[in-house]
Formats: structure tokens, C-alpha cells, sequence
């Protein structure tokens, strides 16, 4: 992002219930949620004026805190009414949303359950996530070194901080590399997702991605699904095994944040920008746009 450090922009953050200047967010450097990652968040993204899907997001915040053993003091209801006030106070239109809560500083352990749950609200214009060039010519994808773990060794269903850390780490060196993002295996040396966004192929028609059993069933990658299912493409949900990825055809990411990106290359493997994932990336441009509007037409 250009510009500013975070912490140093202007504008509010929510912060506990209160709106706060964006420099005054502060949390002590022995907070619990620093040092052992017990801390869960969300990204979101606000189209003229609206988050899409915000109860969907809210709702996985909240569970992913109940994953993480530790509750929220704010209902679904606040938090929605806090990011759409905070929206509104910020004028912005265009945006990225970050609810995040954790666990703060009371008490410096492995074990906090007395320890008090912070919650905050940031927002922040956002361009794509993507450069716009790398984004229409397809993105180049190396294939990550760090997998994605066992789902018996970490709680994969939350969308908590721990998690993200081997995906810094990969998408770091794909860029050390000359790539834009790294696709990760799983465990068993499956396909499993990019380092912060769903992977999907097409190959005679269909769409083919991996289950989601170690990685999240993004928002994005659900909506995504839904919109292919729509217009009659035929959607499956399997283990994808890396070496198949020299039959496909296509391939894009989903996510919040990047939307539906055409893929280029992952590694060794190359693909062309088709028209199914031409026309998905359309259609969900054209939802989100969609309830935005109708959002606004209902106020």
C-alpha cells in the first residue's frame, strides 16, 4: 500500500466499542494475541459504501473465536452496525475491512483464560490486490516449499493469525523469485489453495478445485461456486494432485481481497486466460456491484 504506515494514518478505528483515532489503537507489547497468536480476524471488502456479505464474515469471526476457546463481547449486530459506522465516518466507499480480536495482556502464558478479548474494527481505501498488469495478463505462481498442515494439528477451520504465518513465508519467497503468490500443497502433497486466496481449474467446461479440509471454504470461493453453478458449469470438489495440473486448461484465484484472478502459470504448468474464468471474473464483479446498489436502494 502506498502512502502512509498504518500507524500513522488518519481517521478512526473501532476500538472496544469506541471510535478511536486511527494513531491512538495501541495494544501492549505483552499482549497475549502477540506472542502466542490468539488472535482471529477478517478481511473483508466494502463496494459503494457496503461490505459484501458482512453477516457472513461476522458470523466466521465469531466462530473462529469460539475455535480459538475465547468469546467476543460484541454481538453479530454491533459489529455489523460498528463497520457500517465506521464506513460512513471514514467516507469511504471503496474499502477494506479488518475486524480482528484477541486475546490482550493481563497475563503472559500459554494458557489465558482470564485475559480480557479485544475487539477493533480498521478500514482503509484498497486498491486490487493484484497489480492491475499482473491481474489481466494472469498471475505467475511458484509452488510453496511450506504446506498447508494436517487438520489434527491445528485448528485450519479458524481464520486465526498462527495460520497465516507459513503463508508470509511462501508468498515472501515467490516473490523473492519474480512471482506474485505461491500455490500451496497440503499435507499429503495435494493442491490446497494460494497463500491467501481459493485456486479453481477448468478443464472441458468444468470447474475443478480442491476440498476445502485443511484450508478455509472462502466466502469468495463459495459465492464464486454458486455464480458457476448459475450459468450451468459444472463445479467439482476433489483431491487435485499437482501433476494434473499440466491437463487444465484454466485457472484463477478467489478471495476477498483478490477477488476472481486469472492464473497464467503455476510453476512448470501454464495456462490461458478463457473464457470461463473471464466470465466468472465479470459475474462476480457484477454481484458485488449488485448488492451494493441494492443496499443503497433500500436505505
Amino acid at each position: 500500500m502506498a502512502g502512509p504506515a498504518f500507524d500513522q494514518m488518519d481517521g478512526e478505528i473501532w476500538f472496544d466499542g469506541e471510535f478511536i483515532p486511527f494513531k491512538d489503537a495501541k495494544i501492549h507489547v505483552l499482549t497475549h494475541g502477540l506472542h502466542y497468536a490468539s488472535t482471529v480476524f477478517e478481511g473483508e471488502r466494502a463496494y459503494s459504501g457496503h461490505v459484501f456479505k458482512l453477516d457472513e464474515h461476522t458470523d466466521r469471526l465469531l466462530r473462529s473465536a469460539q475455535i480459538l476457546d475465547f468469546k467476543i463481547p460484541f454481538t453479530a449486530q454491533q459489529i455489523n452496525d460498528a463497520t457500517n459506522e465506521l464506513l460512513k465516518r471514514e467516507k469511504l466507499t471503496e474499502a477494506y475491512v479488518r475486524p480482528i480480536a484477541w486475546r490482550g495482556s493481563e497475563a503472559l502464558g500459554v494458557s489465558a483464560q482470564q485475559n480480557k478479548i479485544h475487539t477493533a474494527i480498521a478500514v482503509w481505501e484498497w486498491p486490487s490486490y493484484f497489480k492491475p498488469e499482473e491481474k489481466l495478463k494472469g498471475l505467475r505462481l511458484d509452488i510453496a516449499e511450506y504446506r498447508r498442515p494436517d487438520p489434527h494439528t491445528i485448528p485450519w477451520n479458524a481464520k486465526a493469525a498462527g495460520l497465516y504465518m507459513i503463508c508470509t513465508l511462501s508468498k515472501h519467497a515467490a516473490k523473492h523469485k519474480g512471482y506474485a503468490d505461491a500455490v500451496m500443497l497440503d499435507w499429503k502433497g495435494d493442491v490446497a489453495e494460494a497463500t491467501g486466496a481459493n485456486i479453481f481449474f477448468v478443464k472441458d467446461g468444468a470447474l475443478h478445485t480442491p476440498k476445502p479440509i485443511c484450508f478455509l471454504d472462502g466466502i469468495t470461493r463459495c459465492t464464486v461456486m454458486g455464480l458457476a453453478r448459475d450459468r450451468g458449469i459444472e463445479v467439482n470438489e476433489r483431491t487435485i494432485k499437482p501433476e494434473e495440473m499440466e491437463g487444465f486448461e484454466e485457472c484463477f484465484l478467489t478471495g476477498t481481497a483478490a477477488e476472481v484472478t486469472p492464473v497464467a502459470e503455476v510453476g512448470p504448468y501454464h495456462f490461458k486466460l478463457g473464457k470461463i474464468s473471464e466470465q466468472l471474473m465479470h459475474d462476480y464483479e457484477a454481484c458485488v456491484r449488485a448488492v451494493g446498489a441494492a443496499a443503497i436502494a433500500a436505505e
